[in-house]
Formats: C-alpha cells, sequence, structure tokens
C-alpha cells in the first residue's frame, strides 16, 4: 500500500501565502505609485500619466487594466463626447492603499533624512 503524506509541501505555502498573493499585485513598475495617486482622488488617465512622471501610456494602461482584472481599480467610463473614464479605487483598492502608506512611513523613519521626502505627509 503506498503510503501518501499529508504535510503540506513547500510548494503549498507559496500557493496560499498571503504575503506572495499580495506581493504579486503591488510587484510590477508603477504600480504602488498608482495606487498612491488613486488613494488620493478619483483620476482620469491623463492625470495619472501627468502625476507618474516618466511612466508610457502603454505602461500606465496595463498597470490599469492588471489592477482592474486584480479587483483594485474601478474603470468607470461616462457616455460622453469625448469620451470620459475615471478610475478609482475598489473596497480592496482602499485596503491595499493601507499597506502602501505603512510603506511610506516606514520609508520616511528609517530611509530618509529628514526633509528629504517629496510625498505627501
Amino acid at each position: 500500500m503506498l503510503q501518501t503524506s499529508t504535510k503540506p509541501t513547500e510548494e503549498h505555502f507559496h500557493v496560499t501565502c498571503p504575503i506572495e498573493k499580495t506581493a504579486e499585485i503591488i510587484c510590477g513598475k508603477w504600480t504602488l505609485l498608482i495606487i498612491r495617486d488613486l488613494a488620493r482622488e478619483t483620476q482620469r488617465f491623463v492625470s495619472l500619466e501627468r502625476s507618474l512622471a516618466g511612466i508610457s501610456p502603454k505602461t500606465l494602461s496595463e498597470r490599469l487594466r492588471t489592477l482592474e482584472r486584480m479587483g483594485v481599480v474601478s474603470r468607470q467610463m461616462f457616455g460622453e463626447v469625448p469620451p470620459r473614464v475615471e478610475y478609482s479605487l475598489t473596497n480592496k483598492g482602499r485596503d491595499l492603499a493601507q499597506v502602501i502608506e505603512q510603506m511610506r512611513a516606514f520609508g520616511v523613519k528609517w530611509l530618509l533624512k529628514s526633509g528629504d521626502c517629496d510625498c505627501d505627509e
């Protein structure tokens, strides 16, 4: 008779680890900054593009689509001419923004010299 182990494998932990699942959402370049900006207010694509100096429109569009698929960002289209699209955080996104705020606080406390922070306090 073949015995199988009921002990979870290392692979099992990777699949179900909540830290890893969260990292999957925030790991992409620009993602944290997009969430940071949407935590301040609902924004249109061009406003996000302006606030994220250096991001290409293609990258911003891809990140927004990914965040929308993950349930972090909501996209609302208005039937106007020209069309208007606004992005905002979902409840899940607002909870994630609190994690990002803690990252900012850590950075201010431990990684920056006094007065070096150019982000909102």
